[in-house]
């Protein structure tokens, strides 16, 4: 049954009458003008594999159907896909209800499918029933770019990979301490000065260690709008984060009036840093321009300004931060913190867009608007739920993929806590302790790829999948879930990943190449 093999899987599927569709030089895609986009990527990606054509279809034949249809029955996302030896239909609720459908056909075919030339073999799809829609709207992945600049080529390559899983957001960390990654036209030294540092720190000892080596790297305008619409095409949304008013010594060793002491060079150490943005009309308006750009380049509705690790000591002694407290009324330092929050929530509202941070932005009263991002664990997430705010899940026990994958000294990175494959399938987004209308502010849940210790694509590779593939599941799948049944289909979908090329962490542990070094081999 091909249920076997289909991650994540679906919400129902039954056995199709007859042998199934064999594709072959006469099968064509059909589609309506809302499914022509999956048209195009179906037979551009199939065709790489199969040698197959796929030309337009007309009339009746051995086709492949897509089309969009919102009386079909069907939920947002959702779709139907029949297969039987009249051919091949997507009828999807919407465009990325047909996109989702086809995907799940190409998951039928052979692993091979996924390669990007043909190989020999039949392509046979096997006659089935598929009734299919996810369990949340926010299916998600962070990826830190700033710490360890990942090339366009490779984000691309991950935007693939997360269409695979059904996933439908990329959280895109453009800036931190250690690097700033977009081109903003109105502020050039933000990639002239700050988009690269000396040197990096190897691993997290404490004295810290450091490699000798330049790193750096940042996409242009128009690479953004490059990857932004790649992704649109696979029917996933692009938030931008600009990390504010912590994790911003990048940004103030380029312009240092932008900070509390002076000259700096840019971040080479991990871990929280005390460098935090003055609070002065002039760095507010630097940022209101820096925003301007970002979200002409991202239409997304959200924009993440980070919020989190802001250390208050040196606003404590700041004259400019203290004549602010007293100005505006505040407290102290968190609602400090809250205000200048605030401001750009107020800021990107007028503009039609909604704000976005992780769960420090509750300290010191959390602007009206703001969407919460739950990582210390659930706690802000509830807490924000039950005040009638948006949440999206990504608590460190259960979301955070830099986290080790186990015990064992062979394991590359030793960092965090053991986060395993069968922890993140087993992991709730939606917390217990809501009630009904509380737990429809949960918009879904994310995985967080902090990439410190994830120096090169293959690393990434290691630490994300198949963790993956396993929050693919938690996200899209409604139903309990069995970790049991979940690994046979697990170990076919591998094959998938070996015909890409994902260098994954295999199931038994990692190859002699992946393991940490210093590790003897086993031999």
């Amino acid at each position: 049954m091909p249920e076997h093999s289909l991650v994540p899987r679906p919400a129902q599927i039954a056995p199709g009458e007859g042998t199934g569709l064999v594709l072959d030089a006469a099968t064509g895609i059909s589609c309506d003008e809302d499914a022509q986009g999956t048209a195009l990527w179906l037979r551009t990606e199939l065709g790489a594999a199969t040698g197959l054509a796929f030309p337009p279809a007309t009339g009746a034949g051995r086709h492949i159907r897509l089309s969009v249809d919102d009386s079909a029955g069907l939920s947002p996302e959702g779709y139907r896909l029949t297969i039987d030896s009249e051919g091949a239909k997507i009828v999807g609720h919407d465009p990325a209800g047909v996109f989702y459908g086809a995907q799940t056909l190409r998951q039928l075919l052979p692993p091979a499918a996924y390669r990007r030339a043909p190989l020999p073999g039949e392509w046979r799809l096997p006659a089935a029933e598929i009734t299919d829609r996810p369990r949340f709207g926010w299916r998600g992945c962070m990826i830190d770019v700033a710490r360890h600049f990942l090339p366009k080529h490779d984000l691309l390559r991950l935007i693939d990979l997360l269409a695979l899983h059904k996933l439908n957001v990329l959280h895109l960390h453009l800036s931190d301490d250690q690097g700033w990654r977009v081109e903003i036209k109105r502020y050039p030294r933000l990639t002239e000065v700050a988009s690269w540092r000396h040197e990096s720190q190897v691993g997290a000892g404490d004295p810290p260690t450091f490699d000798g080596r330049p790193h750096g790297g940042f996409y242009t305008q128009d690479d953004i709008r490059e990857i932004v619409a790649y992704a649109g095409a696979r029917h996933i949304r692009v938030v931008p984060e600009i990390d504010i008013p912590g994790h911003s010594q990048a940004a103030i060793a380029a312009y240092p009036e932008l900070g509390e002491s002076g000259d700096l060079q840019v971040g080479r150490r991990w871990g929280i840093i005390e460098e935090v943005l003055n609070v002065s009309d002039a760095t507010l308006e630097f940022y209101r321009n820096v925003f301007d750009e970002i979200m002409e380049l991202f239409p997304d509705e959200y924009v993440c300004v980070g919020g989190d690790e802001c250390p208050k000591g040196q606003w404590r002694n700041s004259p400019i931060a203290q004549e602010r407290i007293k100005s505006e009324g505040l407290a102290d330092e968190d609602e400090l913190q809250s205000w200048f929050i605030r401001a750009f929530d107020r800021y990107f509202t007028e503009r039609g867009r909604r704000l976005l941070g992780w769960d420090e932005i509750l300290e010191g009263g959390l602007a009206p608007g703001a969407t919460v991002a739950s990582w210390r664990g659930r706690e802000g997430g509830i807490a924000a739920a039950r005040a009638g705010h948006d949440v999206v899940m990504c608590p460190t026990q259960t979301s955070y993929l830099d986290y080790r994958q186990s015990d064992s000294p062979d394991e590359p990175i030793p960092v965090g806590t053991v986060l395993t494959l069968a922890d993140v399938y087993a992991a709730e987004p939606v917390p217990t302790e809501l009630t009904e209308e509380e737990a429809r502010h949960v918009l879904g849940a994310q995985v967080n790829v902090w990439t410190e210790h994830m120096d090169s694509p293959r690393r990434v590779d290691y630490m994300v999948f198949p963790r993956l593939s396993a929050f693919a599941e938690t996200v899209w799948s409604s139903g309990e879930r069995d970790y049991a049944e979940f690994l046979p289909r697990l170990t076919d979908h591998l094959r998938r990943l070996d015909a890409i090329g994902v260098e994954y962490r295999p199931l038994e542990g990692p190859r002699p190449w992946q393991r940490r070094p210093g590790v003897p081999g086993r031999g």
